[in-house]
């Protein structure tokens, strides 16, 4: 449990902080003027964390999966984890809240 939750955690932090950016360059992708350099780098930036997002985000599914599992999380906490990925730092609040729950649930596994 111990090791499950400590690459959920690290893997929550870096989908947390790659939507983050993703957003900003969304913004400066499309809110600048045509042609810009700002609208380029915008456009390089959300090509770039857009993929490795999306891969990434693959990754915390998959550990909130085996995570839920193991710590016999019900439906719709499970749920709202996985979502919590795709909104800008709402991921470092599922996070704690996760945490919290399995140290409360089993503290002498972690």
């Amino acid at each position: 449990m111990k090791k499950t939750l400590k690459a959920y955690r690290v893997m929550a932090w870096i989908v947390g902080t790659l939507i983050i950016v993703l957003y900003v360059a969304v913004a400066l992708k499309y809110l600048t003027t045509d042609g810009s350099g700002i609208q380029k780098f915008g456009s390089d930036v959300t090509s770039v964390v857009g993929f490795a997002h999306g891969w990434l985000y693959m990754v915390y599914l998959v550990l909130v999966a085996i995570l839920a599992r193991n710590a016999r999380w019900s439906i719709p906490f499970t749920v709202t984890t996985l979502l919590m990925g795709l909104v800008p730092v709402a991921t470092f609040w599922a996070e704690r809240r996760a945490t919290r729950l399995v140290h409360a649930k089993f503290p002498e596994e972690v």
